[in-house]
């Protein structure tokens, strides 16, 4: 069923004119400096990451990227728990170009399927912080918030934020 749900979601959607400038990754359990350098010097190792900006005291990474690189969110959360750690808070800063969306209209944006939630029907331009809502992104009672979600694979629920 899961497959299904994504070949459909995979040919009515629209590819995305858009690019991944930040994300501010939240993480739970840190305790001291040493807590955040261990995340920091995690998310350093990844080939698309250029700089880490760790805020010990709202336990905040500022995350810039590589020019041309593919940003691979996943694997910025598995290193968070990699380092003992999760991730409480995801908010990708995207640059869009004239982006039509519609809630839970599917779009593909490199190799990913964003389902926007909680939106008007809207063109997206210029800097927007979009924010995953799946598990693994927000705290468990953010996540528990939305129970409508259905986990897919290389699909996230994401929505607006200001």
């Amino acid at each position: 069923m899961k497959k299904i749900l994504l070949i459909i979601a995979i040919a009515v959607s629209a590819t995305t004119n858009a690019q991944v400038k930040t994300v501010s990754l939240q993480a739970s359990g840190l305790t001291c400096s040493m807590c955040s350098n261990s995340i920091n010097k995690a998310l350093k190792t990844l080939d698309f990451v250029l700089k880490v900006d760790a805020d010990i005291k709202t336990y905040t990474f500022e995350i810039s990227f590589n020019p041309n690189s593919v940003i691979d969110f996943d694997m910025l959360r598995k290193r968070v728990e990699g380092a003992g750690f999760s991730v409480c808070g995801f908010i990708a800063n995207i640059h869009f170009d004239k982006l039509e969306v519609k809630n839970n209209q599917p779009l593909l944006y490199e190799n990913r399927i964003f389902l926007f939630t909680d939106l008007s029907e809207q063109t997206l331009s210029g800097e927007k912080h979009v924010k995953i809502l799946d598990k693994g992104f927000v705290s468990t009672k953010e996540y528990k918030m939305h129970p409508s979600l259905v986990s897919l694979s290389q699909t996230y629920h994401v929505t607006i934020v200001p």
